[in-house]
């Protein structure tokens, strides 16, 4: 089983995904609220958007501005569903705290984050239980991506609560 590493800073906008000490990835975003987010993967260049509230997550080919893949994210549910090439994909976030979320194919994990720190910084594993191709990559970059929108929801949301509080 391979694996990798991510990282990325809680109130910074950009995203590090390594192989060994090799830097083979990234995600980077305009500013840390951003929707909008151009990355990196073994060479392949993605564009990626989402919706206001998190609902809608969209990956692009960055060079034909192609739609590769569409996930709808329910904060309420643990599962999504995404279609590449014809293939669905289920991503179910595996805990309270969305420390450990996986990408399954025909119910079998192909692909599972763990999350490891949460005070300044965000980082921890990914572990491929599959060879990496085109849709592992769109895979890999979504699941991060997805965490990322989680994370400034629950951000946004112990701002508000203070707020209201207070």
């Amino acid at each position: 089983m391979e694996k990798l590493k991510w990282t990325k800073y809680i109130f910074g906008s950009k995203l590090e995904i390594k192989q060994g000490n090799e830097q083979i990835g990234k995600i980077q975003w305009e500013n840390m609220l951003s929707s909008k987010a151009q990355a990196m993967i073994n060479g392949k260049l993605f564009t990626l958007n989402r919706e206001f509230f998190l609902s809608k997550l969209e990956i692009y080919d960055a060079n034909d501005q192609s739609l590769l893949a569409t996930v709808m994210v329910n904060m309420f549910n643990p599962r999504s569903n995404v279609v590449i090439n014809g293939k669905r994909f289920e991503l179910e976030i595996q805990n309270f705290w969305q420390s450990r979320w996986a990408w399954k194919f025909n119910g079998s994990e192909i692909i599972t984050f763990t999350s490891n720190e949460f005070i300044t910084k965000d980082k921890g594993e990914i572990e491929l239980a599959t060879l990496v191709n085109d849709e592992v990559e769109i895979l890999i970059l979504l699941g991060l991506f997805v965490r990322n929108q989680f994370i400034l929801f629950m951000l946004l949301f112990i701002v508000v609560a203070l707020f209201v509080i207070f």
